[in-house]
């Protein structure tokens, strides 16, 4: 072999060992990728990806959402690993209702009356059998009608019945748009009928004492604050959990709950329709049956709401005369006769002129 053979074998055996070099280091790098990749995977969390819930509801119990939406998103996520946040909004009950009917994308809705949550069942947003899905015929909430008054009471307002007194100027939400108003007319109205008379003086004693109303704000909250805020009428019928949270807060008022009243029941309904666009139906409907727990009870009731059993609470003055509406029909006979466009609030408004 000559000299010149001799130096280019040995260049030969250069290149494939710097050859080899470079192929092992780049099998090694990607073991090296994919043995990082699959560390990933295995050594993950398993958080799952966040998830959201969009809650509407009537204005009154936002306070008690609040504290029960931090409780549920923290329970959710210590035991199913995964992050929940809430988008909430509040107004009248009517006027949100028109709103998830028109698009509104709630998830879940808490409205004040159920004649609402029966609209939206119409439109195919609700299962017809809504109120088996839940506990309680879906009713997390409950309360009686209270005249609030000026502190010291004085022109002494005792009953629905003194609305009716010439000398008597007060405040309610508008029936139109707000549930809770709807159950004010209706405390009325029954007032009357369980006082002896027929529907025409009932209707006697309604259309007079709503000559004497001041303000009409499009729900209960807005009421609140015309009467206690701004200082007009003499007397204000609100939510009794509504006047109590006033109460409570340091606002200066007195309230009576008459005798002779109506049981207020407010639904929580799963708007199906919205649940099965977004997928989140898992977490909707825990945090649905969540509401009815003894600990989110318990902060409807420090709100103000009535309990569901009966517990001794001085804040509660006994009923003696209770009414359902289960007396009158049901929502969809109350709202069909009462306050459908041409019904007895219509044509009480009318006769007020």
């Amino acid at each position: 072999m000559t000299v010149s053979q001799r130096v280019t074998r040995s260049i030969l055996r250069r290149r494939q060992a710097i050859a080899g070099v470079i192929i092992g280091a780049g099998l090694s790098l990607n073991l090296a990728a994919c043995g990082n990749s699959s560390n990933t995977s295995q050594s993950g969390t398993g958080q799952k990806k966040d998830v959201e819930i969009t809650l509407v509801g009537y204005a009154v119990p936002k306070a008690a959402h609040d504290v029960i939406i931090r409780k549920f998103a923290a329970k959710w996520q210590q035991e199913q690993n995964q992050k929940v946040t809430f988008k909430q909004t509040y107004g009248g009950s009517g006027s949100q209702t028109r709103a998830v009917i028109d698009g509104l994308p709630a998830d879940i809705v808490h409205l004040a009356v159920g004649s609402d949550v029966d609209k939206l069942a119409q439109s195919s947003l609700v299962a017809p059998d809504w109120q088996k899905k839940l506990p309680n015929n879906a009713i997390v909430a409950r309360s009686v009608v209270a005249i609030v008054t000026r502190p010291g009471n004085p022109k002494q307002i005792k009953s629905f019945a003194d609305l009716a007194r010439p000398d008597v100027k007060w405040v309610t939400a508008n029936p139109k748009t707000s549930g809770g108003a709807r159950w004010n007319f209706l405390a009325l109205w029954n007032s009357a009928i369980k006082a002896g008379g027929n529907e025409a003086k009932a209707a006697e004693l309604v259309t007079n004492a709503f000559k004497n109303v001041v303000v009409q704000p499009k729900d209960a909250r807005e009421a609140t604050d015309a009467f206690a805020k701004q200082g007009q009428g003499d007397a204000l019928l609100n939510y009794e959990n509504e006047t109590i949270f006033a109460k409570e807060r340091g606002q200066a008022l007195d309230y009576v709950v008459p005798d002779v009243n109506i049981s207020i029941e407010s639904p929580v309904a799963i708007v199906d329709k919205n649940v099965e666009k977004h997928g989140n139906r898992e977490v909707v409907e825990a945090f649905a049956r969540y509401m009815f727990s003894p600990e989110s009870q318990a902060e409807f009731v420090k709100l103000g709401y009535r309990p569901a059993a009966t517990i001794a609470d001085p804040r509660f003055p006994q009923v003696k005369t209770l009414t359902t509406i289960a007396e009158y029909g049901g929502w969809n006979a109350v709202q069909k006769k009462f306050f459908e466009d041409g019904g007895v609030y219509d044509k009480i408004e009318a006769g007020k002129k």
